[in-house]
């Protein structure tokens, strides 16, 4: 059987994209561009453009794609496991480079390092989900932990089960973080009244909480910069 032509294999194609990918470094390709390659590792004699500018759009853009759920990506494409995980491969990485720089330092001197790993792991999400980060007397990070999935509308049972597991950590600090699914992070009157009780709390356990942080797709909310901490 003779070889492929690389005019209809995608071949030449994705060997000129992964020569700009070598030459430019991660900005000399489109979002789009990403997506078709990733895609390639699992389609390898499909045209895969189409279908990767067609999963941006269907997903609000790159970050959204990464980060849906995998049952979600291929109910509304129709991709294989294999083409799903290599999406969700993707994702993993970026989040296991982001999450070694929060680990590297104390949270409080690398709070941009912070903010970005939580927006790349939690601004998607399609439910809302709460973690709490633990940490140390130098504020080195011990614990970060998805404590709940759904509201935070009974924060007395919520404050409760943090508090304990912080002294199951041995934590002398904490950081508590939500996702707004509307993509608004704008603090609810619930996020207001948990975070007002978890400070109490805390404050008779000498557990300080030095934040809550709501993040969204359009941004995030830090409570102690709004001065309701």
């Amino acid at each position: 059987m003779a070889d492929s032509d690389p005019a209809t294999d995608g071949t030449g194609h994705r060997a000129r994209l992964r020569q700009r990918l070598f030459e430019g470094g991660p900005d000399a390709l489109l979002d789009h561009e990403l997506v078709e390659y990733l895609l390639a590792l699992a389609l390898p004699r499909r045209d895969t453009k189409p279908l990767a500018k067609q999963l941006l759009k269907e997903f609000g853009g790159y970050g959204g794609l990464l980060g849906a759920d995998p049952a979600t990506i291929a109910r509304v494409s129709g991709l294989s496991e294999g083409a799903v995980a290599a999406l969700k491969i993707a994702q993993a990485s970026a989040l296991r480079l982001l999450q070694s720089e929060v680990k590297a330092r104390p949270v409080l001197g690398s709070w941009q390092a912070l903010l970005d790993y939580l927006h790349a792991d939690m601004a998607h999400l399609a439910i809302e989900r709460v973690r709490v980060l633990f940490l140390n007397s130098r504020n080195m990070l011990i614990r970060d932990e998805a404590m709940w999935e759904g509201s935070v509308d009974e924060s007395a049972v919520h404050v409760r089960e943090i508090m304990r597991r912080a002294l199951d950590c041995q934590a002398t600090a904490l950081i508590i973080v939500h996702n707004h699914p509307s993509g608004d992070p704008s603090p609810s009157q619930q996020d207001i009244r948990l975070t007002k009780e978890l400070v109490e709390a805390g404050r008779h356990m000498r557990i300080s909480v030095h934040d809550h942080v709501i993040v969204g797709a359009k941004g995030h909310a830090s409570l102690r910069s709004l001065g309701l901490i």
